[in-house]
């Protein structure tokens, strides 16, 4: 079920009317709505969690049993990591948690990759493609399992309290705004939340809205006009002229880019409505001037779930320096790993961890000054480098990736960009580009954003014109969207 689907808007909006019928029932039964320790509360959850449900089992009800069974059996180890149990005994079930949770998430995610791999370099022959083929790849177990890992982290360290309600930890693992592409939320962040959900006059309805409508116009309007464009030039980078090929790339960093916070966009919008917040995960990214910077921008819950739960456990920076520079290499060649089992990944990730070292290593010797001394140069070099990284992150295999490279810095002829595809992607990228630098000049991030719609919020006036421009804009979206295509991320 797509967010961009008809389906998915009227399931959204029977399960919103539904959901806010049963909270106000609720209020009129008990003067303080309070979701924890309450039969009423007790009812709202488990409602949140059917929805997800089906939600998840649109596509393939099979696949939530994984979910189920995650949540099942991290909950009762965090239960049991609660206890008064020996050191020994607390690492030995943090072993059973890690084990069972990356041991599925690997099976289904890497067991055909490690198997054709082993193949290889044993010589042998690859014979369990039939016996892989037979598996899909669950939606959203990255996120999900990533999300149970560092729950259970949390509570072995004596950072977190073990959840008491397993139809708590459920609902965490499982709601569905977010469950299938992020943002990866902590339990420290969301748990607390369902105990007590923003009631109806604290939303920021207007805020909300917002998200969804601009989540909407970044991956109907721009991100799929720009996949044609990418997708044309990508699916035969040996027949395409050069000039073709830098502006699929660029395309491509884009198409990802609006794909990916797009979603994210509508996630939290959504969640907004039911009254919950997700965290932000992404801030502008196009407008780093380096790559730590940028790190901070892309996929933040990503970035500071692998700085957490592998940067600081490998010593992060407190070893020594050449340390400090494997564990910046090991973070990103893991974090590509995570996004698909193929090597193109781990290259893209290892490459951004280089990137990172290299960065590191001149911030310390020359005071901070880069190659790129003036930031908008350094913006710009940093935005060249990350796309050049994303044809190995889009191509299908290394071949084609070093096929594509090599035409980007070789003056090649071949076809050309058809020249609709050309105006939508020059089109598509003066609107990102005016949105960064219009976002540059008047909110840094979504809190200062939410600031100036509370006063919209209060004024009866700007209210109403809000109305007529989500009118005009659903209309925009409509006429200038494109043929409808799944979110990147949802293979991740």
């Amino acid at each position: 079920m797509l967010f961009n689907s008809s389906i998915f808007g009227l399931f959204f909006v029977i399960s919103l009317v539904v959901w806010w019928s049963i909270r106000r029932f609720s209020l009129i039964i008990n003067r303080e709505f309070v979701l924890y320790g309450s039969l009423n509360g007790l009812i709202l959850i488990i409602y949140l969690i059917f929805i997800s449900a089906l939600f998840y089992c649109f596509w393939n009800p099979f696949y939530f049993l994984l979910l189920v069974w995650v949540a099942i059996v991290d909950f009762w180890i965090a239960r049991g990591l609660d206890l008064p149990f020996s050191r020994q005994i607390r690492a030995i079930l943090l072993l059973v948690s890690l084990c069972n949770s990356l041991g599925i998430l690997f099976f289904f995610k890497y067991g055909q990759f490690i198997a054709e791999n082993w193949a290889y370099f044993s010589g042998g022959s690859s014979s369990s493609q039939a016996f892989w083929g037979q598996w899909l790849l669950p939606v959203g177990i990255s996120f999900y399992t990533f999300q149970s890992v560092s729950y259970v982290v949390d509570v072995y360290n004596r950072e977190l309290k073990a959840e008491r309600k397993f139809s708590s930890y459920l609902l965490f693992l499982s709601f569905f705004p977010q469950l299938v592409a992020g943002p990866i939320v902590t339990a420290k962040s969301f748990l607390p939340q369902i105990r007590r959900p923003l009631s109806f006059v604290r939303i920021p309805i207007l805020f909300a809205i917002f998200l969804i409508l601009l989540g909407l116009f970044k991956k109907m309007v721009l991100a799929d006009h720009l996949g044609e464009t990418s997708d044309f030039v990508f699916l035969r980078p040996e027949e395409v002229s050069t000039k073709s090929l830098w502006v699929g790339m660029f395309a491509y960093s884009m198409q990802i880019y609006c794909d990916f916070s797009g979603y994210t966009d509508i996630a939290q919008g959504t969640a907004l409505l039911f009254g919950f917040r997700l965290p932000e995960n992404f801030r502008m990214p196009y407008l780093a001037s380096g790559f730590s910077e940028f790190w901070t921008r892309w996929h933040i819950s990503l970035s500071q779930w692998l700085k957490k739960y592998i940067y600081f456990s490998l010593g992060g920076n407190r070893i020594g320096t050449l340390f400090t520079y494997r564990n910046l290499f090991l973070v990103m060649a893991i974090g590509g790993l995570w996004h698909g089992a193929s090597w193109n990944f781990v290259i893209w990730g290892s490459c951004h961890g280089i990137l990172l070292i290299i960065e590191r290593w001149s911030s310390q010797h020359f005071g901070g000054i880069s190659l790129f001394w003036l930031r908008p140069f350094r913006i710009f070099g940093t935005f060249i480098l990350v796309s050049l990284l994303w044809v190995f992150f889009r191509s299908p295999n290394f071949a084609t990736a070093l096929c594509y490279l090599q035409g980007l810095f070789s003056k090649k002829g071949g076809f050309s960009l058809p020249y609709t595809y050309e105006m939508n992607f020059l089109y598509c990228f003066l609107v990102i580009a005016i949105g960064h630098i219009w976002g540059s000049f008047y909110f840094n991030d979504n809190k200062q954003l939410l600031a100036g719609f509370k006063k919209w919020e209060n004024s009866l006036g700007k209210t109403f014109f809000f109305g007529v421009l989500t009118s005009i804009s659903l209309i925009l979206i409509v006429l200038f969207s494109a043929d409808s295509k799944p979110f990147v991320y949802f293979v991740f």
